[in-house]
């Protein structure tokens, strides 16, 4: 049987020989492996639907149509395993299902039962795409003293009940950071870089991926989370990418990557 770690359900682009910038759409996709539907106890319309919801549409095209930068593409759903989360007891996100591996949906529902098999191909999974973003973020900053992480994301414009800080206003543009891995500086390139939209700092989601070898550790790496409000580019009801909102973020991205990498 394939599994998951010998097929091309994510996609590296490694510019780290020419760009100090690393860009990651982690939600753009919707793949789920034929061998691990029978875990999902809602039918396949509901398990569909469930993606029309939590998916990061257009993300993974958003990311990979963008110029000077490397970048990690995830096509595997985040419903059959989340690579941003914490592999262990102090992932927050844990407590509503939603950990590496969900058992619970957008409306705090059951939708799947992980079998004990199934987890160690989907934990192999997890290993494989972290180490696989470690090793890029090693690459980097050999080469030019510094990585820079932006972390790609879209967000409904309504709130969602698995939604731990959710409350209040949600910005057209949520832009997460830490100090330790954002410079006052970098964030400023940010806001600069996308004028046509409203942004919020960390509201309502905060922080940004860093992979564990560097969090709060490694200060030559920097990580920017863009959290974009999907009515933006997106028509929500039907999922259906709105030409000219897509087209401005795609001219808003790219400049930042461009400001970044040669300022």
């Amino acid at each position: 049987m394939t599994t998951h770690t010998e097929t091309a359900l994510f996609r590296p682009i490694d510019n780290s020989a020419t760009s100090p910038v690393i860009l990651h759409a982690p939600h753009g996709g919707r793949a789920i492996p034929a061998e691990h539907l029978h875990s999902y106890v809602i039918s396949p319309a509901e398990l569909e639907a469930e993606k029309d919801v939590m998916t990061d549409h257009f993300t993974d095209e958003l990311v990979a149509a963008i110029t000077g930068a490397s970048a990690v593409i995830n096509g595997l759903s985040r419903f059959a395993v989340d690579v941003e989360r914490f592999p262990d007891e102090t992932e927050e996100m844990n407590a509503v299902g939603m950990g590496v591996l969900y058992t619970h949906g957008s409306r705090s529902q059951e939708i799947r039962r992980v079998p004990v098999d199934d987890e160690k191909l989907l934990m192999d999974y997890f290993a494989t795409y972290s180490a696989r973003f470690t090793e890029l973020t090693d690459a980097t900053p050999a080469v030019h003293g510094r990585a820079v992480i932006f972390d790609v994301h879209s967000y409904p414009e309504a709130l969602l009940s698995d939604e731990l800080h959710g409350g209040g206003y949600r910005a057209p543009l949520c832009v997460g950071s830490e100090p330790f891995h954002a410079s006052v500086d970098l964030l400023a390139t940010v806001d600069g870089c996308f004028p046509d939209l409203d942004a919020h700092a960390n509201a309502p989601f905060a922080g940004s991926y860093v992979p564990l070898k560097h969090y709060r550790s490694d200060a030559r790496v920097s990580s920017v989370m863009l959290e974009i409000r999907r009515d933006v580019y997106l028509d929500e009801a039907t999922v259906t990418r709105k030409p000219e909102g897509f087209a401005s973020l795609q001219r808003s991205l790219q400049r930042l990557i461009d400001q970044v990498r040669y300022g």
